[in-house]
């Protein structure tokens, strides 16, 4: 069937995405031209059903970037609740125990007075409407599917995609042709492995200079504690148990607004055990006593999951492309020592902002903005990221206690003489490629949830508030049917039923007894928009692509 022609609009600047570095850099192009006496067009389209639907973090603040964005916002009595940080915990956890590090044991850089603790949904939310006030275009609930391509492979803007497509790949009668949003300038905010990010990177080789990018797993609950077991500003991170050395990541657990509690878990998608589960790890370590002790007598009210961009300082890709920028997370600014990115995601809008107007104001489109990828470095961003450019890389090759020892002293020796003694370090291999086979290692067993500290799945994903109608094309796509049981199952397990933290894949059996003739099963109504197949499937045989705009989580303070 011929699909009538796309509807067109033009304007100077389209970012994809409405997270902090999208809205910041639509901001600050504002704000700029403002102060120009000019006036620049910007859109912002957003896949998730409104501004905040899909944001997702701890949030553990550090106020950098939105000090320079919108300086007075804490003043602002239309910004979201924060708490400023009170109390800095830090534990090394045992089974049953666990060791608190003294903070002046600690790195300045990882202390974090100063911090606020907030939803990044409800900060999205409070700068949309600052952007909108300044005359910024936003489209939630529109998908951006496509890169529009001229005929010298410049990009020259962005397709959301079709609406009422059924699951047969044919029009229903609500179809509706996506929208061509045409710019001189494309911005990619989509956060980590993006779609459209990902078709950028691969297709102008940006990363040809970069080392692998590495990725975690960030899984988070919100929970509404007991009057009485709540500190408001109460940070405390732990690292250790229930994971293995070998395994890295840990837990985090932030005490604010009324009654409010942030607990999640980041597993670093390096680990080698096929049946190790994040998701059944985060449920894991809630039942340490050092957790539970806030979390008994406490209602959970909120669930979701997101893959994080890890690699740091050497992973990042070359930011600019011809027609097109990387900001914020589908860059990789999140500094994993200090477990924040949101400040460098502002500080990369902003930054990128400035280069943009720059090159509109002298009339050039299209072409490559050079001077954003050439100052990134010098920048504050470059400067938050490059001491800490070992932490990850000790932390993988060593495991969890050697390398945070080790990463520790790299960070106090850039702290004492400004440098490392070990340069920089490489990552050894990407995420998808670590897994063991299934019979070099010892299968992993948890505990049945509890239904009270502990859950399923499927009530967690109940609490993300998906929205998926399911008769549309599946958004995960196999580029080989046939490997999840020819491969992956004798080898791995197939981990895919393992990694998700939405139960989106699973093995069905025609005989569960006799575990004969197998099926892969994707469930794609469960899914939380997290990526964790697109970067973990050793096969690299998953694609995650964007469903129906509008469609996933529809996440509530989170």
């Amino acid at each position: 069937m011929q699909l009538p022609a796309r509807e067109a609009m033009d304007f100077d600047v389209v970012i994809v995405g409405a997270g902090p570095a999208g809205l910041a850099t639509a901001i600050h192009l504002k704000q700029i031209a403002a102060a120009k006496g000019g006036d620049v067009s910007v859109v912002v389209v957003e896949k998730g059903s409104e501004v905040g639907a899909h944001s997702l973090s701890g949030i553990l603040m550090d106020p950098v970037g939105l000090n320079n964005l919108l300086p007075g916002w804490h003043d602002d009595p239309a910004f979201p609740e924060t708490n400023i940080v009170e109390r800095d915990e830090f534990y090394v956890l045992g089974r049953s125990g666990g060791i608190r590090v003294p903070g002046f044991t600690m790195p300045k850089l990882l202390h974090n007075d100063g911090c606020y603790i907030a939803s990044l949904g409800l900060v999205c939310k409070y700068l949309a409407e600052k952007a909108e006030a300044l005359g910024v275009e936003i489209y939630p609930g529109f998908a951006a599917s496509e890169l529009l391509l001229d005929d010298t492979m410049r990009v020259v803007g962005i397709a959301t995609g079709d609406m009422g497509i059924g699951r047969d790949g044919k029009p229903k009668s609500e179809f509706a042709r996506g929208m061509e949003l045409r710019a001189r300038y494309t911005i990619l905010a989509e956060g980590a492995r993006g779609s459209l990010s990902k078709d950028a990177i691969r297709r102008f080789d940006l990363t040809r200079n970069a080392d692998i990018q590495k990725h975690g797993l960030g899984i988070k609950e919100l929970w509404h504690l007991k009057p009485e077991k709540h500190h408001p500003g109460l940070v405390r991170h732990t690292m250790g148990w229930p994971l293995p050395n070998s395994a890295g990541g840990g837990s985090f657990m932030y005490h604010y607004g009324d009654n409010l509690a942030a607990v999640g878990f980041v597993v670093h998608l390096n680990y080698s055990n096929p049946t190790l589960s994040p998701f059944d790890e985060f449920q894991t370590v809630k039942t340490h006593p050092l957790i539970r002790e806030y979390l008994e007598g406490a209602t959970r009210i909120g669930y979701g999951a997101r893959a994080i961009a890890e690699g740091g300082w050497q992973s990042v890709p070359r930011l600019t492309f011809p027609g097109g920028c990387l900001v914020g997370d589908s860059a990789g600014f999140v500094n994993v020592p200090r477990v924040k990115g949101s400040h460098n995601a502002i500080l990369s809008g902003m930054l990128c902002a400035e280069h943009l107007f720059e090159a509109l104001a002298a009339g050039r489109a299209h072409d490559e903005v050079v001077s954003y990828e050439e100052t990134w470095r010098s920048s504050a961003i470059g400067k938050d990221l490059y001491p800490v450019r070992n932490f990850k890389p000790f932390w993988a090759k060593l495991g969890t206690v050697p390398g945070l020892a080790f990463g520790g002293f790299d960070l106090f020796t850039h702290q004492l003489i400004g440098r490392s003694l070990f340069g920089t370090l490489k990552h050894n291999k990407p995420d998808h490629a670590c897994f063991k086979p299934i019979d070099q290692v010892k299968p992993i067993t948890y505990a049945k949830p509890d239904g009270v500290l502990t859950f399923d799945r499927a009530s967690s994903v109940f609490l993300a508030n998906l929205s998926h109608e399911e008769d549309q094309p599946c958004h995960l796509h196999l580029r080989d049917p046939s490997l999840p049981v020819a491969s992956n199952l004798p080898r791995y397990g197939e981990p895919a039923r393992f990694y998700c933290p939405a139960g989106v894949y699973e093995i069905v059996y025609g005989d569960e007894a006799a575990k004969t003739d197998p099926r892969f099963v994707i469930n794609s109504q469960n899914c939380v928009h997290c990526k964790t197949c697109d970067i973990k499937d050793p096969e690299q045989n998953i694609t995650w692509t964007t469903p129906e705009g509008g469609s996933g989580p529809n996440y509530s303070g989170l």
